[in-house]
């Protein structure tokens, strides 16, 4: 599918969304309201951007009409003008193509964030303290909100760890490519020498997980009942009132008879038997959470770094993109967004090759 069939294709959802906002029976209900209107809102900036490049197209195909024109000084007016159309053209086209990479469903979480003082001691710990004073003040320029979850101080004020959730509007999408091993050079307060001095924290920016809903099918379980039994195998009853229920998928099993009432005990029974599941999904995502923190991070060793802060040369370098800034006061005091754009560019067009080559495989 080429470039302008993927975009026709984007403004004719877009004008489906539209029209659907104003169905009543779409009004009438919140939910479905609200689900059609953000997917129109995330499509808007796309199809603005669309608005623009078939403007060029249009204009560039006028200019190359008017060079065909008699009129000498119209010619050279058609020449500058497409000149400079030209130039657009491509920019506007690649600006498309990295809006067209599918969106990480996760990047408008909230985020859990996690610092820990890796190689270097107490000037690792010091070291992570300044990150983390540097990534809130970041959230505070984005008017995220900041809570701390838990953390350890060392003697000399530095953090050895410390654990916070902040939220905010695209929070995961913005800090998503902090995770890793962050190392300074710089000369501690404490070294008498003046010599430099290397060090790393590790950093794990994690997208908060959505409460888990569990959905039961009923073709999921198998419910039996039988005559509830007191101790000792006494009938409490003759009536089939207590419940047993297996969940076939996990092979849970659940039973109750507190109750003289089938419905009462089988209610019951799901109640616990969702508290079940839940645990186990819980469980299940904590471990995938772990996986994830593991593979971002490393060993916290100084020499599997993805960012240096050069304290002596006012400098920061990120080893994966090969940007370096001189102005590591600035980025400290919380002014990332340079290296923030330029990060999501290089992943989103990294994203895009991969894209492409399955396409053309």
């Amino acid at each position: 599918m080429s470039l302008l069939d993927k975009l026709q294709t984007l403004e004719d959802r877009y004008e489906e969304l539209t029209g659907e906002l104003s169905r009543p029976e779409v009004i009438a209900n919140r939910e479905v309201y609200q689900k059609i209107a953000r997917e129109q809102s995330e499509l808007y900036p796309i199809v603005e951007e669309i608005g623009r490049y078939k403007k060029v197209l249009s204009e560039i195909e006028g200019a190359e009409e008017l060079l065909e024109a008699g009129d000498e000084e119209l010619r050279k007016l058609a020449e500058a003008e497409l000149e400079e159309l030209k130039k657009q053209k491509p920019e506007i086209e690649s600006r498309l193509t990295l809006m067209l990479v599918p969106k990480d469903v996760r990047d408008e979480r909230n985020i859990i964030l996690e610092i820990r003082a890796g190689t270097g001691g107490e000037e690792a710990a010091l070291f992570a303290g300044d990150l983390f004073r540097m990534y809130t003040k970041y959230a505070e320029s984005r008017r995220w909100k900041v809570d701390v979850i838990d953390t350890s101080i060392t003697g000399l004020g530095g953090i050895k760890e410390v654990i916070a959730a902040i939220q905010g509007k695209g929070a995961y999408s913005r800090l998503k490519y902090e995770s890793g091993v962050h190392r300074v050079q710089r000369v501690p307060a404490t070294e008498a020498s003046g010599r430099i001095h290397t060090s790393a924290a590790t950093v794990a920016v994690l997208p908060e997980a959505e409460e888990v809903d569990i959905k039961i099918e009923e073709k999921e379980l198998r419910v039996d009942t039988f005559c509830a039994s007191g101790p000792g195998g006494q009938g409490v009853n003759t009536t089939y009132s207590a419940v047993r229920i297996v969940h076939i998928p996990t092979g849970l099993v659940v039973q109750c008879q507190d109750e003289r009432s089938q419905i009462k005990n089988k209610d019951k029974a799901m109640k616990v038997l969702r508290a079940k599941l839940y645990e186990m999904e819980q469980e299940r995502l904590e471990r995938e959470r772990a996986m994830e923190r593991k593979s971002q991070v490393g060993t916290g060793d100084r020499s599997q770094r993805i960012r240096t802060y050069n304290y002596p040369q006012n400098r920061v370098s990120d080893h994966r993109i090969g940007l370096t800034l001189y102005k590591l006061d600035r980025f400290l005091e919380g002014e990332l967004d340079e290296m923030i754009d330029a990060l999501i560019t290089h992943f989103q067009t990294e994203k895009l090759k991969e894209i492409s080559a399955v396409e053309s495989a």
